[in-house]
């Protein structure tokens, strides 16, 4: 299965009495559906996973699978704490057609996980009992927990391991990871700044946040790129580098709900605790996203 190209961890759209809004799913990914976006990621950490119930995340499977182009490629945000929940979760999405599924690091239990064999004894027992591949969500930013590059190297064995989406924004480890791993095993990023930089060093596609407001300015990356226009892919890059920082690292999904709301998505509210981006940071999206439209 190749994951080359862009995908956007989509949002969760919900209404003002805080529940999922269908009719707004299917605003969003229609819209999506008309760009060269590769496919969807539903229930990553920018869908606020850890905020939806069970039923909210098959929900949200369920719309995204109903609306989604034939083209586009379906993979499910899956990962949580136990092994046991990861692998129902996953086996479920993969019923609705699903085609691989993102899972992120345990880390509740720091002191006992942070560690390559927990990691590789998680990963193997998920991946041994999943319908569908796996790949690897590592974002230790979020986590506390830093998956080792060695760990990857060895997961990238297993079979049903097809891939990780690298979202350290470190380059030193993408390059690491992709000289040592098994042929075929595929390197994702999920830093929209350092997009075209991965990519030049064998990334072979993304998972950003950013895309979800911006996908052309991510596209136009990714193809110059593909027809190596190296100078090209750096000038976009330039382009988005202060917007991508604006929606992921400094406002984070608030913001970034605040720029799809600018550039024609719905972005709408987020769940409690998170809330809306104050006004002068709305004015700095604003100026970000004056010439990067959706």
């Amino acid at each position: 299965m190749k994951l080359q190209g862009i995908f956007p961890p989509i949002t969760t759209p919900f209404n003002y009495d805080g529940d999922i809004y269908p009719a707004k799913v299917e605003h969003n990914v229609t819209k999506w559906n008309k760009t060269g976006l590769s496919g969807y990621v539903v229930c990553g950490s920018t869908g606020e996973s850890v905020f939806l119930t069970t039923e909210e995340k098959l929900q949200m499977f369920e719309l995204v699978a109903k609306f989604a182009a034939p083209d586009k490629l379906l993979l499910c945000g899956t990962g949580v704490e136990s092994v046991r929940e990861t692998v129902q979760l996953t086996n479920r999405a993969a019923e609705m057609g699903y085609k691989a599924a993102m899972v992120r690091t345990p880390h509740y239990y720091k002191n006992l996980v942070n560690n390559a064999s927990a990691q590789a004894l998680y990963y193997r027992a998920v991946a041994d009992q999943a319908k569908i591949p796996l790949m690897i969500y590592n974002w230790p930013q979020a986590t506390g927990v830093d998956i080792p590059a060695a760990a990857v190297v060895k997961l990238s064995e297993h079979p049903n391991v097809i891939a990780i989406k690298e979202s350290s924004g470190s380059i030193e480890k993408v390059m690491q990871m992709i000289r040592e791993v098994k042929p075929g095993f595929q390197v994702l990023v999920g830093s929209a700044p350092t997009l075209a930089p991965s990519l030049a060093v064998g990334a072979v596609g993304a998972v950003l946040a950013y895309a979800n407001a911006a996908p052309y300015s991510t596209i136009a990356i990714w193809e110059a790129h593909r027809q190596r226009e190296f100078d090209a892919a750096m000038d976009w890059q330039g382009r988005i580098a202060k917007a991508a920082v604006l929606v992921t690292v400094k406002y984070g999904i608030p913001g970034l709900k605040y720029a799809m709301d600018l550039n024609g998505y719905y972005g709408g509210p987020v769940r409690l605790p998170l809330t809306p981006v104050p006004p002068e940071g709305k004015l700095e999206i604003e100026a970000a996203f004056k010439d990067l439209k959706g």
